[in-house]
């Protein structure tokens, strides 16, 4: 999914649309009421947003992935490639690796919400599960059904109800969020951004292959004075604790899909 580099203007409307829903009168229990409370000139509270990060954070090569929740790209690779480079390079401390959302519709901001709302350690394997049934929960044609699909995939996590109200009403983290994103995007300095995108040791890339990331990471490391074949002896730290979601909670769901 590629879009033209985000003013903040435009950032803040995607979140504006969101609210202007929200805020009908009499919502329903599956509004994502993401409340009104949008700092003037673009400020907006960094504190309220964590970087979510896997694998060794002391490693000098750092691999930061940009994706939407809503990009059937995205969905692509998190099935077919990052499956086998989270057990090359994340598991085994090679690397430290960011992932960083990036917002460009309502739905893509209210799966981000949901899935942070599980903390540090429940974000990965919500995010799995956010891609693996994103043509289940994005497929309905109005706001009512999607909530209903994302507010499904928190629950399958271990979410209650009341865990998502609390995080989907939360307007001043939707308000960081969507802050945070524009100034990422300004940091990355390009003409035009798309998901997913990559910055391997300080170099933007577009989507690519498991064989072209793996050179780029190999020659990254080289150049830091690690061999790729021998990884750290040290355990690699995970702060995020396990990309999967409770076993006992997936049993009887929807069969996963890769989005496409």
């Amino acid at each position: 999914m590629t879009k033209p580099f985000a003013s903040a203007a435009l950032a803040l409307a995607v979140v504006a649309g969101g609210v202007w829903y929200l805020t009908k009168p009499a919502p329903s229990v599956e509004d994502p009421l993401l409340g009104a409370a949008f700092a003037e000139d673009g400020d907006y509270d960094a504190s309220l947003v964590t970087e979510m990060v896997q694998g060794n954070p002391d490693s000098p090569v750092e691999v930061v992935e940009y994706a939407s929740f809503t990009c059937p790209h995205c969905a692509t690779f998190h099935a077919q490639v990052y499956p086998r480079f989270k057990a090359d390079y994340i598991d085994t401390g090679l690397i430290r690796f960011v992932y960083r959302e990036a917002y460009f519709d309502r739905p893509g901001l209210w799966a981000s919400m949901v899935a942070r709302c599980g903390g540090e350690m429940r974000y990965f394997g919500i995010t799995k599960l956010l891609f693996e049934r994103q043509s289940d929960w994005i497929g309905g044609n109005d706001a009512q059904t999607i909530i209903a699909g994302l507010r499904n995939i928190g629950k399958i996590a271990g979410l209650s109800d009341a865990d998502l109200d609390a995080c989907m009403t939360d307007g001043d983290t939707a308000a960081a969020l969507v802050g945070w994103y524009e100034t990422n995007l300004e940091a990355l300095d390009v003409d035009r951004f798309g998901t997913p995108s990559f910055v391997i040791a300080g170099e933007y890339h577009s989507n690519m292959s498991y064989s072209e990331m793996s050179e780029l990471i190999d020659a990254a490391l080289v150049e830091a004075g690690i061999d790729p074949e021998a990884p750290p002896a040290q355990e690699q730290t995970d702060d995020t604790g396990t990309d999967e979601a409770p076993a006992a909670d997936l049993a009887d769901d929807t069969p996963a899909t890769d989005g496409n």
